[in-house]
C-alpha cells in the first residue's frame, strides 16, 4: 500500500495543465513544517480530472491544506554534479483547510455565533452530549 497524507501550506498558487489525450490536471507545492529548528519540507501534487479543475479554481498560495494520496519519490543529478530528489504526490483528496480566503490557513474554523437551545430541546451536559435517561432508547 502506497498512502501518504501531508498537511501543510501552498508555496505558490496552483498551475492548471492538459495531457495531450484531454486530461485536466492542477500541480502545485506543500511545505510541511516539521517543527521548530528543522526545515520544512517540500512535497510537489499533482491533483487530476475535476479534483485538478476545483483545487484550480479555490486554492491560493499560502493556504493550508491536507492533501491524501500515494507518493512516488525521484532522483536526479543537477548540474552541478549533486544528486537532488523530490518526492511527487499524486492526490486522491484534498482537504482544503482554514476559512476560504484564509491565506494564513491556520485551520481553524470560522466562529460560529451561539444560538439559543429549541424549547423543545433536551438538556445538555457542558461537553455538548445529551444525557439518556432510558438506556432502551438507544438504537443500538
Amino acid at each position: 500500500m502506497n498512502k501518504i497524507i501531508i498537511i501543510g501550506n501552498l508555496t505558490a498558487n496552483p498551475v492548471a495543465g492538459a495531457t495531450p489525450q484531454g486530461v485536466n490536471f492542477s500541480k502545485f507545492s506543500v511545505a510541511v513544517n516539521r517543527g521548530k529548528d528543522k526545515p520544512a519540507e517540500f512535497f510537489r501534487v499533482t491533483a487530476w480530472r475535476a479534483l485538478g479543475d476545483t483545487c484550480q479554481k479555490y486554492l491560493e498560495k499560502g493556504r493550508k491544506v491536507c492533501v491524501v494520496g500515494s507518493a512516488t519519490a525521484y532522483a536526479w543529478q543537477g548540474q552541478d554534479g549533486k544528486i537532488r530528489g523530490e518526492i511527487q504526490v499524486d492526490a486522491q483528496d484534498v482537504e482544503f483547510l482554514g476559512g476560504r480566503g484564509d491565506a494564513a490557513g491556520d485551520g481553524a474554523a470560522a466562529p460560529v455565533p451561539d444560538a439559543a437551545p429549541a424549547p423543545d430541546a433536551a438538556p445538555t451536559d457542558p461537553s455538548g452530549m445529551t444525557p439518556v435517561e432510558n438506556v432502551d432508547d438507544l438504537p443500538f
